[in-house]
């Protein structure tokens, strides 16, 4: 019989796992805070702390870190129903023994507090700062990713990240550089797909003054720009069979020739790669090499649509919600009623995370904040009526929104941004991803009356 103690300040959660655990013929201590869950193990030996991580007054992870910094601390597990990649990676080098989302099945957590009892090895506790929060999520699949990016973070191998367009497969690899060993050393992203074959070469190894047309001074390549930290090529699988050879010639050697050199760099970087193509299915058609795609699958990470994992929509709203509300330096900024959450829920999100945060700004410019059913299901309304377009295809006027000029897009479209920010021509700039200049210069073209500077 081992010795359990539940921390969690929602009675009802707590009671239920202190009973499920007892069933299971644990002894179990019950607190509602840290403080008491502290009072607790002074006076108790604990073999295992089961507890959430946001509670009111100290939270999980501080309890987790005055645990560990005891001469025998007991196993830790934490529980949270708003997952985030920092707070996993942050319980895991602190010394968690596991970490589960909310929901959770109760044999998976009785399994792992057996698992947490069983003997192991001891770990040194380290202190880690995490950086701004990237990735947001509690669902199953997304604590999952956490943890393969915990583990896999400080090993050297090639990485391969699946998932499709919009899910967040750059922040994924930006985590793993972030919390690995190479985190000091720079990140360089190459969009594969965005640059024709016959630049991808150079824009990856380099090339030399003379190289090819317009080469008019030498030129680093992506690869020797990130000597020392790590490189992300996006959608790997798009490219051709020819430069897949002389990626996989610098994968196997480490060694890199510019274009129009005969000189040959040693380079110590780490491949990380993403897709949302099957890359089996393109090495099943001859499409792709069978070679690389297994010097590149080290190690491989699945990433769901956000259709699978929909629960996730209301904290990836609150995290939107909160750094639109700094762009447009509205700290007061309300979140969504309960009517807009179910709109935003049954959307389909063909382009995933990416689509909802677009979807959450407009919502908020539209009307200004997010307690308007009305607005967000027209703003959902515009993004099911885009389809994309294929090569060939027609686009046809429509009675019901009739088309209009590039220059009065514009004009309407900064118009509206500046009246959210009140006229204030810097965020606005902000936010529209353009100099301020250029805004003033817009602004003197098109008209557009402003409020305030």
């Amino acid at each position: 019989m081992s010795k359990i103690l539940v921390v969690d300040d929602d009675r009802a959660i707590r009671e239920s796992t202190a009973f499920a655990l007892e069933t299971a013929g644990h002894r179990v201590w019950r607190a509602a805070d840290a403080e008491e869950a502290r009072a607790i193990i002074a006076r108790e030996r604990v073999d295992v702390v089961v507890s959430d991580i946001y509670m009111p007054g100290e939270d999980g992870i501080e309890l987790l870190r005055s645990i560990a910094a005891r001469k025998h601390p007991p196993a830790v597990i934490l529980m949270t129903a708003r997952g985030s990649i920092e707070t996993a990676t942050i319980a895991s080098k602190i010394g968690a023994f596991d970490y589960l989302a909310k929901p959770f099945d109760v044999a998976d957590l009785v399994g792992r507090v057996a698992a947490a009892v069983a003997p192991k090895e001891t770990a040194e506790a380290v202190e880690v700062i995490a950086p701004e929060s990237m990735i947001v999520g509690a669902h199953p699949t997304m604590v999952a990713i956490y943890k393969a990016v915990t583990r896999i973070a400080s090993v050297n191998v090639p990485v391969l990240i699946h998932g499709e367009s919009g899910t967040g497969k750059e922040l994924v690899a930006r985590a793993i550089h972030i919390f690995g060993a190479r985190s000091e050393g720079p990140f360089v992203p190459i969009n594969c797909g965005a640059i024709p074959d016959t630049l991808l070469e150079s824009e990856l190894f380099g090339a030399v003054r003379g190289a090819y047309t317009d080469a008019r001074h030498d030129r680093r390549g992506a690869l020797a720009r990130a000597d020392g930290g790590t490189v992300f090529l996006d959608e790997i699988g798009d490219t051709s069979p020819s430069f897949q050879v002389k990626l996989l010639r610098f994968l196997q050697n480490g060694i890199i020739t510019p274009l129009g050199s005969e000189k040959p760099l040693e380079i110590d970087v780490r491949v990380i790669s993403a897709t949302h193509r099957s890359i089996r299915s393109l090495v099943a058609e001859g499409r792709f090499r069978e070679d690389l795609f297994f010097r590149l699958a080290g190690y491989e990470i699945d990433i769901p649509p956000l259709r699978e994992r929909a629960t996730d929509i209301p904290l990836l709203v609150d995290a939107f919600r909160r750094r639109i509300a700094a762009e447009l330096a509205r700290p007061s900024l309300g979140g969504p009623t309960t009517e807009v959450l179910e709109l935003l829920q049954q959307h389909n999100w063909p382009g995933n995370v990416r689509e909802l945060e677009q979807a959450v700004r407009r919502i908020i410019i539209d009307c200004g904040s997010l307690a308007d059913a009305g607005t967000a299901s027209r703003v959902l309304g515009s993004l099911s009526d885009r389809k994309p377009l294929s090569a060939g295809t027609v686009v046809e006027e429509t009675v019901d929104a009739p088309l209009t000029s590039l220059d009065e897009a514009e004009r309407q479209h900064i118009a509206s941004v500046l009246q959210a920010t009140g006229g204030n021509q810097k965020k606005a700039a902000f936010i529209l991803g353009i100099e301020r200049n250029t805004l003033a210069r817009k602004i003197k073209k098109y008209g557009i009356p402003i409020g305030r500077d």
